[in-house]
This record gives C-alpha cells, sequence and structure tokens, in this order.
C-alpha cells in the first residue's frame, strides 16, 4: 500500500501548476522582448547580461520542472510513477536536481546583480576601470559550473533527492537523520543563507547611496532653482524609480528563499517532521522565477517612459497640448535609466 501511494498523486489539481507555468513563461518571455527592444544597435551593458542570464535561467528551469507537475497531475502518477521500473526514479532525480540547480543559479545571478549595481554606485572609479561585460560572461560561466558540481554529489551519494506529498514535487531529503544528507541540506541552506544576507546588504548600501544622492540634489535644488524638465531632475526621478524597483526585488527575494532556509535549519535541529512546511518552502522557492520578471517588467524604470512615448508619439487630430509633454518624453529617452548608463 505504501509503493502504491508512492506512485499516486495524493492530492490537488494542475490548475495551480498550469497557472504558475503560464505566468513564468509569459513574464520572462515579455522580459526578454523588452530587454531586445531597449538594447536595439547597442552593445550590451554588465547588467543587461546579468538581467538576460537570470530571465533565460528562470525560463529554462520552468521548463524543467513545471510540465512534469502538470503531468503527473493529469496522469495521476507521482514523479516516482512516471519514472516507471527505473530504479534510479530518473524523472524524481532530475526533479530535484533542477529544483536545487536553477534555485541556487537565479539566487546566485542576482547577488550578482546586487554586487554589480553596489560596485556601480559605491565605487564607480574602480567599476569603471576594472568592471566589464567580460566579467559577466565569466562570473556567469562560474556560476553554473559551481551550482552543477554542487548539485550533482547526490547522485554519488552525498545527499539525496526524495519525493515530497502530494507526489508531485522532488528535492533534496531535509528530513533524513544520515548524517551525510544532513550534512548536503544544511550546505545548500547555509549557500542559500549567505546570498540572502550579501544580496541584502548590497541593496542596503544602493538604497543608502540612493538617498545620499536625493538629499545632495534636494540641497542643490534649494540653493539653485532650475527648470522643471531639466536633466538633474529627470535624474533624480530614475534614481527614485531605482529605489523602488530594489526595494520591491528585495522584499520578493526574501518571501520565495528565507523560509526554506528557516524550514532546513529547523529539520536539523528536531526530529519532528513538518509535511506542510515541506511543500510550502517548496511552493514558495518555485515563485522566485515566477515572481522576478514580472517586478523587473512592471517596476522597471524604463517602462514608463516607453509607454508615455508611444502616445506621445502616437498620431492625434488636434496635438494642440501635446507638443510640451512629448519634448519631456523625448528628454526622458534621450537619457537611459541608472542601470544602462554604465
Amino acid at each position: 500500500a505504501s509503493s502504491q501511494n508512492e506512485n499516486m498523486v495524493l492530492s490537488g489539481t494542475p490548475t495551480t501548476s498550469a497557472i504558475m507555468f503560464s505566468a513564468g513563461v509569459l513574464g520572462n518571455v515579455v522580459a526578454l522582448v523588452l530587454l531586445k527592444i531597449r538594447r536595439k544597435n547597442q552593445s550590451a551593458s554588465l547588467f543587461q547580461v546579468l538581467v538576460t542570464a537570470l530571465i533565460i535561467t528562470d525560463l529554462v528551469g520552468t521548463f524543467s520542472v513545471s510540465p512534469l507537475v502538470i503531468t503527473a497531475y493529469s496522469r495521476n502518477q507521482s514523479m516516482i510513477g512516471l519514472s516507471g521500473n527505473d530504479s534510479n526514479n530518473t524523472i524524481c532525480s532530475h526533479f530535484g536536481f533542477a529544483m536545487t540547480f536553477f534555485s541556487l543559479v537565479t539566487l546566485a545571478l542576482l547577488l550578482s546583480m546586487a554586487l554589480e549595481r553596489w560596485f556601480s554606485i559605491g565605487l564607480p572609479y574602480f567599476y569603471e576601470r576594472h568592471i566589464n561585460t567580460r566579467c559577466g560572461y565569466v562570473a556567469i560561466i562560474l556560476i553554473y559550473l559551481v551550482c552543477t558540481l554542487f548539485c550533482v554529489t547526490p547522485f554519488f551519494g552525498f545527499g539525496r533527492y526524495v519525493q515530497y506529498c502530494p507526489g508531485t514535487w522532488c528535492f533534496i531529503d531535509m528530513n533524513s537523520d544520515e548524517l551525510g544528507h544532513k550534512v548536503y541540506k544544511n550546505i545548500y541552506a547555509s549557500c542559500l543563507l549567505a546570498m540572502i544576507v550579501c544580496t541584502v546588504l548590497c541593496n542596503a548600501s544602493v538604497i543608502y547611496h540612493l538617498l545620499l544622492m536625493y538629499r545632495r540634489r534636494k540641497a542643490n535644488r534649494s540653493s539653485f532653482r532650475r527648470p522643471k524638465g531639466s536633466k538633474r531632475s529627470l535624474s533624480l526621478t530614475k534614481e527614485v524609480e531605482h529605489l523602488v524597483l530594489l526595494g520591491f526585488m528585495t522584499i520578493a527575494f526574501l518571501i520565495c528563499s528565507l523560509p526554506l532556509v528557516i524550514h532546513v535549519y529547523i529539520s536539523s535541529s528536531r526530529d519532528t517532521k513538518y509535511p506542510a512546511m515541506d511543500l510550502t518552502a517548496l511552493l514558495l522557492l518555485s515563485m522566485n522565477p515566477i515572481i522576478d520578471p514580472w517586478v523587473f517588467i512592471i517596476l522597471s524604470p524604463p517602462v514608463p517612459r516607453l509607454l508615455w512615448g508611444v502616445i506621445c508619439h502616437a498620431p492625434r487630430p488636434q496635438p494642440t497640448n501635446n507638443k510640451d509633454h512629448c519634448i519631456l518624453s523625448e528628454s526622458f529617452q534621450t537619457s537611459p535609466p541608472i542601470e544602462l548608463q554604465t
């Protein structure tokens, strides 16, 4: 009976998985299109390289796991059941590897983006002299290589991928009492925690520097009055928009990743198992690749200016009061946002 239950989906419907899959694919595709539109014929900046790598990683990760979940629900077969008579449970092992690998790569790329912003705003002279797009490509290769090496170790006995209730999830064994599996899951959680702390610190430092810039601009504006549409005031607007984007990305990052870290540490210190917490932590972790592109799409500074430019350049029968607005829109578009200036 236990073996039969392992081969079946115990509860749930494919609706939630299908919605998450659709939202993830749509968000990442739209984000890639926006990046392509912004680049036009210009060479990619370091920030654009990292953002593109993050979006592609999220998109590939979505395609790696979500179709398996939908298939499991449609066939009423768990990940172990989909593996058939395979003693290695290939489908479950693939699912666990993909969840672990793409979670680490996604968080590592987000940390790289935070470090890039920190160097760009906090150490601009060092950034200008020593950091370029080549550093970004090297960082991406190293991230993929290190994460791959870490995630294949369960296939050699250090760590283990197991199935979780209701049979549509496979991930690192978070409830094992064996020493090797305990060490592996704690290393994984510690890596996540280290990246979370570093990302938060970098973003907090960037926010601090942007607030200092805001105060300086405010002091200068009080001593010397500038026209309303001047480049200085427009630059200040971009900085505030970038501050909002960083804040929401940091909040989303914490909500999606921190519960899993806490759950791993709790399960390591206690013998009691928490199946409901297992599912909640994994669900939140899988939301990260879906939320990231939509945060980028909705809060990225160029989006309001692109929409404003389309409205201003659309043919109107009586463009009497539209002239000043379009001039303002053109001045917005001539000076790219902070992340594209570097």
